[in-house]
């Protein structure tokens, strides 16, 4: 039964999700059970084809990635595939008439990582970010919204605003590891070699100020469905950006921020007792 491989592929993108992010999949956890095998869909896609980029490199990356791609339009024209996350990220995009202008700017992001080792205009560096993560936002938000058009344009500047401010928040946690490991330099006009107090006071207000953005004009006017959810990932990773803004330009390279266990279970707890409280 079809049904049967569908429920399972559903199921491979939920072990994506909680095996590579067990914040992320905590969040999803807190959305309504109609939406969240949808945003796991969407993640574990997103997760295989960032792992091709970032991780493989005893493997050709070029070809992985052309196979992913091929195979992800193979999928989405017959309607199955027998790669469980591709089959089922290609019903979600069915499901929600997500457009493929995101999808392929997504990959575009992706195949850049390929090459691509240094962002030297504000011009590139928000081509990239919208490839890598606004689409991904927008890409949620269809699911969200399910359908409501009015909805969705009320809310898209937002998602995109929460979905740059998630990848500069992992620009500035990874930056170790984006310099050193994988030679990459997203932050433009930055030397990362002697990050210094003002730049990273520059980039944590820009952050800062996506983080507002999104929370007034897109976190407080989503669907009930949503809602919390979307929240417990926007604390999640303002506490990030805490943390991060306590150390200094001279240390953060060599400092890798976490958010313990306890410490995240004591963020859930105080966030849904906002919620309940209709603080937000």
């Amino acid at each position: 039964m079809k049904e049967l491989f569908d429920s399972v592929s559903n199921d491979c993108s939920k072990l994506v999700t909680k095996s590579y992010s067990t914040s992320f999949s905590m969040a999803v956890n807190m959305l309504s059970p109609k939406i969240r095998a949808d945003i796991y869909n969407i993640y574990g896609f997103v997760r295989f084809a960032d792992e091709i980029v970032d991780t493989f490199h005893d493997y050709n990356k070029e070809e992985l990635m052309a196979h992913f791609e091929r195979d992800y339009y193979l999928a989405k024209s017959q309607g199955i595939s027998l790669n469980p996350i591709l089959n089922s990220f290609q019903q979600t995009i069915k499901r929600y008439n997500i457009p493929d202008e995101m999808v392929q700017a997504f990959l575009k992001s992706m195949k850049a990582d390929l090459f691509k080792t240094e962002y030297e205009t504000q011009e590139e560096y928000a081509e990239y970010i919208y490839g890598s993560a606004d689409v991904v936002g927008l890409m949620c938000l269809k699911v969200f919204v399910n359908g409501d058009e009015q909805k969705y344009n009320e809310l898209k500047d937002a998602a995109m605003r929460l979905g740059s401010a998630f990848q500069k928040v992992n620009f500035l946690r990874d930056l170790k590891d984006d310099y050193e490991v994988l030679n990459r330099s997203y932050f433009p006009n930055v030397d990362l070699g002697q990050l210094n107090t003002t730049s990273k006071d520059l980039i944590i207000k820009e952050i800062e100020e996506d983080f507002d953005y999104a929370f007034t004009n897109g976190i407080l006017k989503l669907p009930v469905e949503a809602k919390f959810g979307v929240y417990m990932a926007y604390r999640y990773y303002r506490k990030l950006l805490k943390k991060l803004n306590k150390v200094p330009s001279t240390q953060i390279m060599d400092t890798r921020i976490r958010i313990s266990n306890p410490m995240k279970i004591n963020l859930l707890a105080r966030s849904y007792v906002k919620y309940k409280l209709k603080i937000i």
